[in-house]
């Protein structure tokens, strides 16, 4: 399993939301750079966002949902285009990061 895994739950219809892009980014200074990208499955999970032997420098990362995209299929109308999460990597254990979502809200936790 990858270090960085995610989910995302619609709460909306309260069934994973599938086929989200998602961009894995780390801080460099001011700047952000991408260092991973995929796609969410039918049970709106990206297990593999990185190669499973791949080891995360500690620091600030952002995860990038790309959200309109999501609700345009079903043509919801919707507040976020995008919702960005950033985090600190203070440890090399596994972090797991989901998204509950709806058209107008959101939420996150730490997950395990």
């Amino acid at each position: 399993m990858s270090q960085i895994t995610t989910h995302i739950l619609d709460t909306t219809k309260g069934k994973p939301a599938a086929g989200v892009t998602i961009a894995l980014l780390q801080q460099a200074g001011d700047n952000w750079q991408e260092i991973a990208r995929g796609v969410t499955n039918s049970d709106g999970r990206i297990a593999d966002l990185l190669p499973n032997s791949a080891q995360l420098e500690l620091g600030v990362y952002k995860m990038k949902f790309y959200t309109k995209e999501y609700f345009e299929q079903d043509e919801t109308a919707n507040f976020y285009p995008l919702v960005e999460i950033i985090f600190d990597v203070a440890t090399t254990e596994h972090y797991h990061v989901p998204l509950l979502l709806n058209p107008f809200g959101y939420a996150t936790y730490r997950g395990s």
